[in-house]
């Protein structure tokens, strides 16, 4: 499969949203708490975009949107601390290495812009990504770290990079 990844641009908010979308139906998790209301999700790039200390890819396969992951300074979390955010597949992007590419990016540009921490927020319907995660050296926390406003996320991870 010819997959790479780039930065994301303001063409990519709606197919993006309807990943993120799709994928949270197809997990059972489209709850309120979740990026599924978040009103952010239709707008992306915008929040990215204007946060120097944040990071957005987007991952395309043969032309077509496949998916994306983002490192954030999300408020609320400690100095040298960001989280990993909104990691979403298509459903015919999984299981390809694709999820692992974009976590390597993300901690990349998250070294780069001067963290020493990553965290993240997930759900246990999403058992595979936490294995994912597990694999990457992220240690299970035992309640959350800053406001990401996402309630309904029961599990939380840190990585020290």
């Amino acid at each position: 499969m010819d997959i790479f990844t780039r930065n994301i641009v303001s063409s990519d908010n709606a197919t993006l949203a309807n990943i993120i979308r799709r994928s949270m139906e197809e997990f059972g998790v489209n709850k309120p708490g979740t990026v599924y209301f978040d009103e952010t999700t239709d707008h992306l790039s915008d929040v990215f975009q204007s946060n120097p200390k944040s990071k957005y890819f987007i991952a395309e396969s043969h032309g077509k949107i496949v998916g994306g992951a983002g490192i954030y300074p999300t408020k609320g979390l400690p100095d040298g601390v960001c989280e990993l955010v909104k990691m979403y597949l298509s459903k015919e992007a999984r299981g390809l290495g694709l999820g692992r590419m974009l976590i390597e990016k993300c901690i990349d540009s998250a070294k780069q812009l001067g963290y020493t921490k990553i965290y993240l927020e997930s759900m246990p319907e999403l058992k595979k990504a936490l294995s994912v995660y597990e694999k990457f050296g992220f240690t299970y926390l035992d309640g959350p770290m800053g406001d990401s406003g996402h309630g309904y996320c029961a599990i939380w991870m840190l990585k020290e990079i």
